[in-house]
């Protein structure tokens, strides 16, 4: 077809292909099949010839069709269907296509498509099913208002495609049902910043051992440079359809300890961690009968040591890990792949690709092809050349590098294609301005990239000379929810680190960076329990690296006050993002330093400390950590810690079962809280002396109290306070077995808890609107909510809870004469309140025992009750989870 024939222009691209072609093939018999492929391909060609759509390519049983407008596209789908659908099949088989369409303005070149459209119709076609028509929006919106008679368009939702591109997305013509798009799903896979091109050969092969069984450890080998996480990214978007249950993307580079591999690989699987029991046990559980992949990109600074976490992520049966590394992990039962430099066509390709879409035209020539051998055909060298081909024509490209390589490349014991790689590094550098290359070495201070706002405080940074970078490739960004982000590739940073450490600016850009980062976690700490606490756990969640490389600077330079105050205000943080384990061991390295620690700054280090102890049931060592927080706050003459501290020690007094001493600190509280008259903090302990005075039983003195917490904090009108005395006068309720009272309190502030993005807490109140129905005999929606409440209690180690809830459930069995239930669920929360450190149910399930179990009692054979209640007392936590939610998945 000559190039003037295909339209121009706004084009609609439609492909197409036979679902189950195979499967007919080895149905029919190769002289039938092909009789209904000529026959398949007869009504394509019809269709789309009556809506003058031009037939650009075709592979087998596949059509890649353009069209002027996107009206005649979506016109020749639907025929196209409508007449696959009323042929006469051979019997008991029918011919399934699917179809993609995208409308674009492509570039037209040697009788071909040039462009990201061409490649996003075909991965939208390539998501659906046989008979399902797929659009993009570009095509639904052109199309909608003449779509043909009794045809509709269904939103389908935004989707990753496996071109790794941003969600798009995707309308379906007509309301059939079909199985869900083959499209990227419960995955964080990033967003690459250039298009996929070249190795198809290496990336058939990578996929193919992913496919297999036996392949459940892959690691890709290489230099820096070459490619091996684009590779790996775009083999783990291919293989979507193996792992059913998601892919999961963990960058090691930002990291400096092997010690956070694991709790990276948590927070990559939203697994949360779970007092005093290993991650890697936690980790394993999620895993356990999971088809998924984890990808673990950049390991190779973190070897040996963090090859025995990887080797124990590696018993989970059905998951797969696909590394990359410079060397490989000598595990067993690893396969490596050494991943090549990219044949010659490839390269010569990718270098044209880069330049062009920096607006050069570079033709490929001899001179071109010679470049890119001399780059030994690595991606990232012949990136960062292209980047001046704006500059530099590809004779001068030439002549100007290859002395360079010469240069570097001569006496240097090192593997060929990393002193090529180096070589291109540091002639990319040379050519830098003095203003770019301060910047690119400045840069080199961010871990897991910044913002531009961090570029600006730390580093100097301008608009321009950003910009500059990023044209040169020297540096990327990626648009995110929080803004756009800017970042190195591994291999680059290391060189700019280099440069940074001999320019003699090391020391000042490091101080910089932690004034930064330690100002923005002190900004956040009391925001991250604010109305936006949501934006504030995000923001950062995404500085996380930043603030533990500033947190290491800090310690290895000796500053203990900076690095306790840091530790402190990212409390909130670790506790709600459940980086337990490693707040705790931050905290702990902080809390050894001897000297040079203000009293205020360790003293707030103290009560963060305390709070991740409580939740690691850690009880003993609470007292003496809150006892000295309060007497370091008094010292310093610091009301509002003081006030915090003994309000907490109180709670902590009354669970060590000293209620007379719990109460005294409470009454201080409260009157150290109405003589500075702030009415946050006299809420406050108003609603912790209201808990324990309901703990010891004395609800008429507790009721007063949490009621004028409640109102102070109504009255103030933050959401996160009023929900924490909703919570509390509902449980006075509760504990008087007044369910109906406490249910509208508590949907009340299930609801706040929901608008803040409490996710615990949102848990808690669940468990507690399931009493309250249990209290109204409503047995049913009683069940519902506790089996909510459960599903999300053990990834949230949430252990009271889970007993509270197993007190419910047991209720129902024994209400239901379910007297081995019920006595197992019993024992079970015994059990599982043990692992609190907490020897009585809180205080609103307590009606549970005092008023309804006995009358259970009195219906069941007691010898009968206590052994099935013994045998609960037996069970691990995710064994009496399982117990309690075993008969719903049935």
């Amino acid at each position: 077809m000559a190039e003037t024939e295909l339209p121009s222009g706004t084009v609609t691209f439609l492909f197409t292909d036979i679902e189950g072609s195979t499967r007919l093939l080895h149905g029919l018999g190769q002289r039938r099949y092909d009789e209904l492929l000529t026959a398949h391909g007869e009504i394509l060609r019809a269709a789309f010839a009556s809506h003058a759509g031009r037939v650009v390519d075709t592979q087998g049983d596949s059509f890649f069709v353009a069209f002027r407008t996107a009206n005649e596209a979506v016109s020749a789908a639907v025929d196209a269907q409508r007449d696959l659908a009323a042929h006469p099949w051979p019997e008991g088989f029918s011919v399934r296509v699917r179809m993609g369409l995208h409308t674009g303005e492509p570039r037209v070149g040697q009788e071909r498509y040039v462009g990201i459209g061409v490649h996003r119709a075909a991965r939208i076609g390539a998501a659906g099913h046989g008979g399902q028509v797929l659009l993009s929006s570009a095509t639904k919106e052109l199309a909608e208002d003449e779509l043909p008679p009794d045809v509709s368009i269904r939103d389908l939702g935004e989707r990753r495609l496996k071109d790794l591109d941003q969600p798009q997305r995707i309308y379906q013509l007509g309301e059939a049902e079909f199985p869900p798009l083959k499209t990227l799903h419960h995955t964080n896979l990033p967003v690459p910043a250039t298009p996929f091109l070249g190795r198809q050969q290496e990336l058939a092969e990578v996929v193919a051992l992913l496919q297999r069984d036996d392949v459940r450890l892959l690691t890709l080998t290489g230099p820096g440079g070459t490619g091996k996480t684009r590779l790996a990214l775009q083999a783990a978007a291919e293989s979507a359809e193996r792992f059913v249950d998601g892919i999961a993307w963990v960058p090691l580079a930002p990291l400096r300890d092997p010690a956070l591999v694991l709790p990276s690989v948590a927070q990559a699987l939203e697994v949360k961690e779970e007092p005093e029991r290993p991650l890697a046990d936690t980790i394993l559980d999620r895993l356990s009968g999971r088809r998924q992949l984890l990808l673990l990109d950049n390991a190779e600074h973190l070897l040996p040591a963090a090859a025995d976490d990887i080797a124990r992520l590696h018993q989970a049966p059905e998951v797969a890990m696909l590394v990359t590394s410079r060397e490989r992990l000598q595990l067993q039962g690893e396969h490596v792949w050494a991943v090549p430099p990219l044949v010659a066509g490839d390269g010569v390709a990718l270098f044209a690709a880069r330049a062009s879409a920096l607006g050069a035209s570079v033709p490929v020539s001899p001179v071109v092809e010679q470049l890119c051998r001399r780059l030994d055909n690595l991606p990232l060298a012949l990136e960062l050349a292209a980047a001046r081909a704006t500059l530099f024509a590809p004779e001068q490209l030439l002549e100007r590098l290859g002395h360079r390589l010469d240069l570097l490349k001569a006496g240097r014991d090192a593997d060929p294609r990393q002193q090529t790689l180096r070589a291109t590094i540091a002639w990319s550098h040379d050519l830098l301005d003095e203003a770019e290359q301060r910047l690119f070495r400045r840069l080199a201070v961010f871990a897991g990239g910044c913002t531009f706002e961090a570029a600006v405080a730390v580093c100097d940074a301008d608009p321009d000379t950003l910009q500059s970078l990023l044209y040169k490739s020297l540096l990327r960004s990626r648009d995110g929810e929080l803004g756009r982000r800017y970042w190195m590739l591994e291999t680059i940073r290391e060189y700019a680190e280099e440069r940074l450490e001999e320019s003699g600016e090391s020391y000042e850009l490091r101080r910089r960076h932690v004034e930064y980062f330690l100002e923005l976690a002190e900004q956040a700490e009391p925001e991250m329990w604010g109305l936006q606490q949501r934006v504030w756990f995000d923001r950062i969640g995404s500085e996380h690296d930043n603030l533990r490389a500033a947190l290491g600077a800090t310690l290895a330079a000796d500053e203990a006050d900076t690095a306790t105050r840091l530790a402190a205000a990212l409390e909130p943080f670790w506790e709600t993002r459940a980086h337990i384990r490693e707040g705790w061991r931050w905290l702990t390295q902080v809390l050894a330093a001897e000297r040079g620690v203000a009293k205020v700054s360790r003293a707030k280090a103290l009560f963060a400390a305390d709070r991740l102890a409580q939740i690691m049931g850690r009880l003993e060592e609470e007292r003496p950590m809150l006892e000295e927080a309060v007497a370091l706050f008094a010292e310093a003459d610091e009301q509002r810690g003081l006030i915090f501290s003994l309000s907490h020690l109180g709670l902590v007094l009354d669970r060590l079962g000293k209620p007379e001493e719990a109460l005294r600190r409470h009454e201080e509280a409260v009157a150290l809280a109405q003589a500075l008259d702030d009415r946050w903090l006299l809420a406050m302990a108003l609603n912790n002396l209201s808990c324990t005075l309901m703990d010891e039983g004395d609800y008429d003195a507790a009721r007063p109290a949490a009621e004028e917490g409640l109102a102070l904090r109504r009255a103030i009108g933050e959401k996160r306070g009023i929900a924490v005395s909703l919570g509390t006068v509902a449980e006075l309720e509760l504990s008087a077995g007044e369910g109906e009272g406490a249910r509208p309190m508590l949907e009340e502030c299930l609801a706040l808890a929901r608008e803040i993005g409490h996710v615990q807490f949102q848990v808690y109140i669940t468990a507690e609107l399931g009493l309250a129905a249990l209290y109204a005999g409503d047995r049913e929606r009683a069940r519902s909510l506790f089996e909510q409440a459960l599903d999300q209690c053990l990834e949230l180690g949430a252990t009271e809870t889970i007993a509270d809830c197993l007190s419910g459930l047991a209720v129902l069995a024994g209400l239901e004469d379910d007297v081995s239930r019920a006595g197992r669920l019993f024992g079970a929360a015994e059990a599982v309140r043990a692992t609190a450190q907490a020897s009585r149910p809180t205080p609103w399930v307590r009606p549970v025992y005092d008023r309804l179990l006995p009358d259970i009692s009195q219906t069941f054979d007691g010898q009968a009750l206590a052994a099935s209640w013994q045998e609960g007392r037996t069970l691990s936590v995710e064994a009496a989870v399982d117990l309690a939610l075993r008969d719903r998945d049935m």
